[in-house]
């Protein structure tokens, strides 16, 4: 599992999808998203601007992220 740092409070779920490279750019990241294809923290997450915080888990096509 990789470990995305966040120097903020929080960091939303399709920049967080896009500086893990889970998707390319943020079109990517929203259609993924909406189609239901994103777990976050186990459950499916169709808002692209979710906030995630530390300890947080984002799973999507096999890889799995971990906010810190």
């Amino acid at each position: 599992m990789e470990t995305v740092k966040i120097k903020d409070e929080f960091i939303k779920l399709g920049q967080a999808m896009k500086l893990a490279n889970m998707v390319s750019e943020g079109a990517e990241a929203k259609f993924v998203i909406n189609d239901g294809l994103v777990k976050v923290n186990g459950q499916v997450c169709t808002m692209r601007g979710k906030k995630l915080y530390s300890g947080d888990e984002v799973e999507y096509d096999n890889k799995k992220i971990k906010i810190e």
